[in-house]
């Protein structure tokens, strides 16, 4: 029991009107405590809008891992490389990609892994919760592909699907070869000699996702403000003041601009933009679920009538602009590897910004002030772990108990 957290609240500001800061909010409705969300911009403005909608509980795993040390110094300064660092480096990056390759080893992995299970447990029951109450639905994976030219590549997932499983994860999955996995999902071209079809995954439009929970949570008396920055929250001893407006508390969800705001609050973990690039194009077969290409990492999702094609680590400024580079590099990684992809006539290209953190674990909890909360760092999972940090987050702010799984991501460890 959190003893700071037993003043009962009435109003409660969000900061921030993307997937997490909005799956927030909803669930404070939950205990009736009326929400006002702001945002910089407008609803799904962020990272929410163009990523791939996956909702993969089972292979959500801490982004800093062994393999991504083997990349090595001179791939990270190419602009072709997947994980892509510019040359002319801030001292905050040095310092996050120091402390990101020191926590890149199998046995911090392992712990990290730990901490993120309860999370992944809860994921998709917590989506359920809400979909409930939402116009837009998430849609079952059938099938989740992933593919490779060859079963040499294909070994790297099934090891870190053995770790996953090693760590206390289950994870289902079934084993294809190529003429299997091209009679399963048409869109794979004929260099695919290897799959794994994982089963029990989902995946969602993100926009249309992100936005229905907006409309839920005005439907319930909410208030959206947008286009308004928060640049400061000043603490008083009755409250919180935010644009102007006295709350009981306030939820930090900015996304990649979280330091900002939780700094002053006692939050020290660095949280880095690491960019995400995607753009959508008509293909002659649509594939039934999400086919990912994991040697590329590359993220491909069915939108409306369209393929969304994502991929790209990039660790750069969040207000950098649209690196053109990087859509050709996803395009022509993509382009051997799916059939009849119309990849010359893209539409919505599109960068974001994912919030990462060094340790590969979110920061969910109260920050040193009771009345300031955090909400953010879910690295490439804040779509999949958005409605269950929500849950346990209100659960906290509502009635002063902290649940066993926010320990770990605790936002002061």
């Amino acid at each position: 029991m959190n003893t700071h957290n037993s003043v009962p609240r009435q109003q409660v500001a969000v900061i921030g009107a993307g997937m997490v800061g909005l799956c927030t909010a909803w669930y404070l409705q939950e205990y009736d405590i009326d929400v006002t969300v702001f945002d910089r911009d407008d609803v799904a403005s962020g990272s929410s809008w163009g990523n791939a909608g996956w909702l993969t509980p089972s292979i959500a795993t801490p982004l800093p891992e062994p393999a991504v040390l083997k990349y090595g110094l001179r791939a990270l300064l190419s602009h072709s490389s997947p994980v892509y660092v510019p040359p002319a480096a801030d001292p905050n990056l040095l310092r996050f990609l120091t402390r990101f390759a020191r926590n890149s080893t199998a046995k911090r992995w392992q712990k990290a892994m730990q901490a993120l299970i309860p999370l992944n447990n809860g994921a998709l029951a917590a989506f359920e919760e809400m979909e409930l109450d939402l116009s837009e639905k998430s849609s079952p994976a059938a099938p989740f592909t992933a593919a490779y030219r060859t079963y040499a590549e294909r070994e790297v997932l099934l090891d870190e699907i053995k770790h996953i499983r090693a760590a206390g994860q289950s994870v289902n999955f079934e084993l294809l070869n190529g003429p299997e996995a091209r009679e399963q999902e048409p869109a794979l071209s004929s260099e695919i000699n290897a799959a794994i079809k994982i089963l029990d995954e989902r995946f969602l439009n993100p926009a249309a996702f992100v936005h229905s929970i907006a409309d839920a949570v005005a439907a319930r008396g909410g208030k959206i403000v947008r286009n308004t920055a928060v640049d400061h929250i000043d603490e008083s001893t009755g409250g919180v003041r935010i644009a102007g407006r006295s709350f009981d508390a306030v939820v930090v969800a900015t996304g990649a601009r979280l330091n900002k705001l939780a700094r002053p609050f006692g939050v020290k973990r660095l949280v880095q933009a690491g960019r995400g690039y995607s753009f959508t194009v008509k293909v002659d077969h649509l594939p039934r679920g999400p086919v990912y290409f994991p040697a590329q990492r590359v993220a491909c999702t069915p939108v409306g009538d369209r393929l969304r094609i994502a991929g790209m680590m990039e660790f750069r400024d969040v207000e950098a602009p649209l690196d053109p580079r990087r859509i050709r590099v996803l395009r022509d990684a993509a382009a051997g590897l799916l059939a009849g992809a119309h990849l010359d006539q893209r539409e919505d290209e599109w960068v974001g910004a994912r919030p990462c953190t060094a340790d590969g674990l979110p920061l969910i909890g109260q920050s040193t002030s009771p009345r300031v909360f955090i909400a953010g760092g879910h690295g490439m999972w804040g779509i999949t772990l958005g409605p269950v940090t929500g849950k346990l987050l209100a659960r906290q702010i509502a009635t002063g108990q902290t649940s066993a799984a926010l320990r770990a991501v605790d936002p002061l460890r």
